[in-house]
């Protein structure tokens, strides 16, 4: 039986920010239960809620030295769904209303916690065969595990695999606040290791220090290898390109089951979605204040507002946009500007679009359900789980071809009937809208084709199972 460990910032049910929680909460349990035993490990933040902290077992606790300090590790420990997950307590550190702050205390945070999750393993009896780091937040354990704690003979055999879920974020503060943080030596601090433009840069670390890495689909892997998605680190990223491997996430098919979903108003599946589907957006035109039209073509976006996520492209044609016969609903939150901007067209256009700005998982669910298409123009996009729920579903996305967007949405040929949305492939408002025109047509149009097209969308596999078995492949080159 083999021993995998997952370290993580952040882990679904217990405390999540962003697509990463997703990936540390559903991995883990996709895997044969035969071959492997996976434990997690994350912080005990003061913001996971009391139902949680209620069912966490406190093992033991002791004190370990980070550079010049002596600092209190606690561990607690839960089974949850079949996998053990162990919380690493200190409330100096996890006392935040946030699992981050500011950068300057999050270097310190996550090399304590980086540290600290090494060094209960061997007080908590498990030694993994493989520990699987995620983002710059743990960039540092491949570091430790090639540094102090390879002299001692219990993580002599550990191999380290790092996963970059995005590469914009890398955990970058001067070297002098970072080497007093982490108690490495000066040494590490060289343009072949950690420092990076005059800076510490922990997931910089984390690349060069793991026996192999991954990123969340095949498109990104080569697009952060050239100077426009590398965010500086496409010279490492090429350096490396041998042991780099792209695998697109899952999606829990659990949670995100159209015909079992008690978040939305009807069930529905493959075999029915077009009498049951509609129903679901008279329900939501109702609840939103839109009128009540189940011929109208609805267009759905939920994310996080930002410029990663193309929202700039929107600004530029939304006025034309509301000419059509559509109705766009929008749920997230993010930059001001954003938010304001769908404010002001909800109401310009009240009959036309909506805006949630606020961010809940039950209104997610409805919108994936009710809506006909589904927006994700992004600049780029790692791997992106939006369009997995979309596709799933039977709400077409329309893309933008760049990272998992390529490589999870075909898009649509007239000739020969195939694809599962509409993608266009310039970063520009225009040919955005295009896209979004051509799907207009579709949809009117050729309605039979459109059916098609959400059938083959359904039916789609992007279980986690399918994702599991290419990290098993790459543990067993391990």
């Amino acid at each position: 039986m083999k021993k995998i460990l997952f370290i993580a910032s952040e882990c679904v049910p217990f405390v999540k920010t962003g697509g990463l929680a997703d990936v540390v909460g559903s991995l883990p349990k996709a895997f044969d239960k035969e071959k492997y035993e996976v434990r997690v490990i994350i912080p005990n933040y003061k913001c996971i809620k009391p139902e949680w902290k209620e069912k966490m077992n406190f093992v033991t606790s002791f004190y370990m030295d980070m550079a010049w300090r002596s600092q209190y590790v606690g561990i607690m420990e839960m089974k949850y769904d079949g996998i053990q997950y162990y919380f690493i307590d200190n409330e100096y550190y996890f006392a935040g209303e946030k699992p981050y702050g500011y950068i300057h205390e999050d270097v310190e945070k996550f090399a304590f916690f980086s540290k600290a999750a090494l060094s209960i393993l061997p007080v908590v009896g498990y030694q993994p065969d493989i520990v699987h780091c995620h983002d710059w937040q743990t960039g540092l354990v491949p570091v430790y595990l090639k540094d102090s704690f390879h002299e001692g003979g219990f993580y002599v055999n550990m191999k380290s695999v790092m996963t970059i879920h995005n590469l914009k974020f890398q955990g970058i503060w001067n070297i002098e606040t970072v080497q007093d943080a982490t108690g490495l030596d000066m040494s590490y601090f060289t343009p072949d290791k950690l420092e990076a433009f005059g800076d510490a840069n922990y997931l910089k670390g984390g690349i060069v220090y793991a026996d192999r890495i991954t990123t969340v689909s095949n498109t990104y892997a080569e697009e952060i290898k050239t100077p426009f998605y590398g965010e500086h680190l496409d010279g490492l990223m090429r350096a490396r390109s041998g042991e780099l491997k792209g695998i697109v996430n899952g999606l829990d098919y659990k949670e995100w089951n159209p015909q079992t979903d008690q978040k939305i108003s009807a069930r529905y599946s493959v075999g029915n979605f077009r009498l049951n589907k509609v129903k679901n957006k008279l329900a939501l035109q109702k609840e939103l204040g839109l009128p009540q039209d189940k011929k109208v073509m609805m267009i759905g976006i939920v994310s996080r507002l930002t410029d990663q996520k193309g929202f700039d492209l929107i600004d530029r044609i939304m006025d034309e946009l509301c000419q059509d016969a559509v109705q766009i609903v929008v749920l997230g939150t993010g930059e001001e500007r954003y938010e304001n901007m769908f404010r002001h067209f909800a109401w310009k256009y009240g009959d036309k679009v909506a805006a949630c700005i606020y961010y809940s998982d039950e209104m997610s669910h409805k919108i994936y359900a009710a809506s006909d298409a589904f927006l994700m123009p992004s600049l780029f996009e790692p791997c992106g789980l939006s369009q997995l729920m979309s596709l799933r579903y039977g709400s077409l996305p329309i893309v933008r071809e760049t990272g998992g967007l390529k490589d999870t949405v075909e898009p649509y040929n007239e000739y020969e009937e195939t694809g599962t949305g509409i993608s266009f492939t310039n970063y520009n408002a225009h040919e955005m809208l295009e896209a979004i025109r051509y799907g207009e047509e579709i949809y009117y149009d050729r309605r039979k084709s459109w059916n098609k097209m959400v059938e083959r969308a359904m039916n789609a596999d992007f279980s986690w199972e399918h994702s599991a078995k290419q990290y098993e492949q790459l543990y067993e080159e391990l």
